[in-house]
This record gives structure tokens, sequence and C-alpha cells, in this order.
């Protein structure tokens, strides 16, 4: 196990799916958690893994510096939260604009705010680490919004790892795929009325398409966040680690 005792951990999006097991494994190795989510649900996460609990929206720079006003240092900032809907082209009601413009703001605008206001209390030799997709690298039709998103967070990781390298600060994405999560089986379940199949039938196909079967779990991913926060991942920054079991052997 990778020991992070006495490191600082903040973690956005850390309430369910792929954040909350991220959270869950640092609490393991011993970090000293501070865990940001927008709804209240942070609050009993954070009281079972002994760690500090923030309720914010990481599209409102105010409240996130409210959040990060006398914080102490930093080691590792992961930014996993983000939001995952339905946009297709061709639906022009406002609600589906709505929609596009708020997951556009919230996975690369606050995620740009987040990180430009953690910074100044990174130390040297910290990471931070971006939560992509590999839908970041591939597409998905009706999904565009999100797609461009995790697209843009590729872009971002591969810029702030030359902006930062300097300061001593490394800058990696991890690009999931898919992973028992509330939005993925959202999505799923979107895919499969698309189709006309049932949700059963399209993850079957899905998981057919992987080299390793079977579905992953949170935790299946939250392992590949530990090891570029730690000393083992020194040389890598700028990189975008896939976990998708050979779905996509890019």
């Amino acid at each position: 196990m990778m020991d992070f005792s006495n490191q600082s951990v903040f973690i956005t999006g850390a309430s369910r799916g792929i954040g909350l097991g991220v959270a869950q494994a640092f609490a393991r190795a011993g970090a000293l958690l501070t865990l940001l989510a927008d709804d209240d649900a942070i609050h009993d996460v954070a009281a079972s893994l002994n760690a500090r609990g923030v309720v914010a929206d990481i599209g409102d720079p105010s409240a996130l510096a409210d959040c990060l006003l006398g914080h102490g240092p930093i080691d590792v900032l992961v930014n996993n939260a983000g939001l995952e809907r339905l946009t297709p082209l061709d639906n022009l009601d406002s609600e589906t604009v709505a929609v596009f413009e708020r997951i556009i703001h919230t996975n690369v605008v606050g995620t740009y705010h987040v990180t430009r206001l953690a910074r100044p209390l990174m130390r040297a030799g910290g990471a931070i680490i971006n939560t992509a997709s590999i839908w970041g690298r591939v597409a998905e039709p009706l999904f565009g919004a999100y797609v461009a998103s995790k697209h843009a967070i590729i872009g971002l990781t591969k810029t702030w790892a030359l902006e930062l390298g300097a300061q001593g600060i490394r800058v990696n994405a991890v690009a999931p795929g898919w992973v028992r999560t509330e939005a993925a089986m959202r999505s799923l379940a979107t895919m499969a009325g698309r189709t006309g199949e049932t949700e059963t039938d399209c993850l079957n196909t899905i998981m057919e398409g992987q080299a390793l079967p079977g579905l992953m779990e949170a935790a299946d991913v939250a392992d590949t966040y530990l090891f570029l926060a730690s000393p083992l991942a020194a040389s890598i920054t700028g990189q975008t680690i896939q976990v998708d079991r050979g779905e996509y052997p890019l």
C-alpha cells in the first residue's frame, strides 16, 4: 500500500462514484482529506473517512475561494467533479441548451477555477490529477457537451503540466472506461433506449468490446490516482492514463 500519511489531499466531486472511491483509497493510505461536493451528502462521507467536508459548486469561484480560505498547504489535488448528461445536437429546446452550457461550465470552467485557486497552496513535488474519460479520446453520439468537456480536460492536463513543471508540480489525468456509477448507469439507460436494447444487453455489448471482462467498480480505478500522486510517478506529467479494461487500446 502506498503511504500518504500527513499529506494533504483535496478531492472534488467526492460524495459518490469515482470521487468517493478515490477518497476512500486515499483515506486508507493515511491522507489528510478535504472533500468537496455540491450536495450535503459530502458531510456524511467526510465523517465516515475522518475528513473535512465542504459544499460548493465548482462553477462558483467565490464559493470555492471561501472553501479554500485558511486551508493549509495541499500536496495532491484531484479534480473529479463533473456532469454527464444527454445533449443531442438536433434538440433545440432551451433546456438542452442550458444543460450543454452547464456541463461545459462545470467540467471545464469549474475545473479551471479549482486549479487556479488551489495552485498557490500546492507544495513543490505535489500532484494534480484530473478525471477525464475514454470519451475524451473517442466520441459517443448525443453526449456532445460531455465528450467535448473531457477532450478539454486532457488538453488542460497537457497545458498545465508545461506551466507548472518548473514549480515541481506534476499534472496528469485518468481516463476511466465504464465504471458502475450513477452517471454511467444513467448514460447506459440512454444508450439502450436509443438502440431499443435492454440495459443488460447494452451493457453486455460494451463488456464484449473490452479485452478484460467485467464492469469496473470505483475501487478498480482509484489506485491509479494514488500511483500518479505518489513518488512512483515522479517522472510522469502531462499524461492521460486510460483505465478501461482494453476497450480502446490506443
